[in-house]
C-alpha cells in the first residue's frame, strides 16, 4: 500500500498557536478533523494516519521548530519509507496575498527557513508543497513580528474557508495527485463557493 506524508510547518508552544506561520499546523488540524483522528506525541513531532482511497496518510507536525523543520521530515521519510514523490510541505508565504494556495512539485525555499532547512536535510528542492499566502502587510525589518502575529479580525473570519481548501488541496494531492490538485486549488481559496 502507498503511504504518503503530509507535513505543516509551524512552532510548538501555545504562544505560537494562532499565529500566521502556523498555518501549516492548522491546515493539518483541519485534516485530521475531518478524518477523526487525532495525533499522538512521538520523536520529532506529533504523527497522526488514516487510510484514504486506498493509500495510508501520515500527517506531521514537527516539533523542531520551524526552522529545523527537515531534521523531522527526513526521520520520519526513513522511519515509514515513503517516497520523496509522496511528500507534501504545508507553509505559510509572505510573498503570496492573503488566502491565496500555490502548490509546486519542488522549487526553491523562497527566503522560508522552514523550506530552506528541510532542502537542506533532504539534499534535494524536489518535493511538493503548498503555500498558504499570508501578505505582507509589514513595514521594512518587521517580516518577524508579522509572521508571528494572530491574524487580523477580517482575516480570521475568512480563515475557515480558506483552511478547509487547503485541506481538500492536501487530501487531493494524495487521491488525484499533483497535477490534478494544482489544477483545482491553486488559486483564491478564499471563495466559499
Amino acid at each position: 500500500m502507498k503511504s504518503f506524508l503530509l507535513v505543516g510547518l509551524g512552532n510548538i508552544g501555545s504562544e505560537y498557536s494562532g499565529t500566521r506561520h502556523n498555518i501549516g499546523f492548522e491546515v493539518l488540524d483541519e485534516v485530521a478533523k475531518q478524518k477523526e483522528v487525532g495525533f499522538e506525541t512521538l520523536r520529532l513531532g506529533d504523527l497522526a494516519h488514516f487510510k484514504y482511497k486506498g493509500k495510508t496518510v501520515y500527517l506531521l507536525k514537527p516539533s523542531t521548530f520551524m526552522n529545523r523543520s527537515g531534521k523531522a521530515v527526513r526521520y520520519w521519510l526513513k522511519q515509514k519509507n515513503i517516497p520523496l514523490k509522496n511528500v507534501l510541505v504545508i507553509t505559510d508565504d509572505i510573498h503570496l496575498d492573503f488566502g491565496t494556495l500555490r502548490m509546486r512539485q519542488k522549487g526553491s525555499a523562497g527566503g522560508h527557513n522552514g523550506l530552506q532547512d528541510i532542502c537542506d536535510q533532504l539534499n534535494t528542492t524536489a518535493y511538493a508543497r503548498l503555500r498558504f499566502g499570508i501578505g505582507s502587510a509589514f513595514g521594512r525589518g518587521r517580516q518577524v513580528d508579522f509572521v508571528l502575529q494572530p491574524w487580523a479580525a477580517d482575516e480570521a473570519k475568512l480563515l475557515p474557508f480558506g483552511v478547509d481548501k487547503a485541506a481538500q488541496a492536501s487530501l487531493s494531492f494524495v487521491g488525484d495527485g499533483a497535477s490534478n490538485a494544482m489544477n483545482s486549488f491553486n488559486g483564491n481559496a478564499l471563495d466559499p463557493a
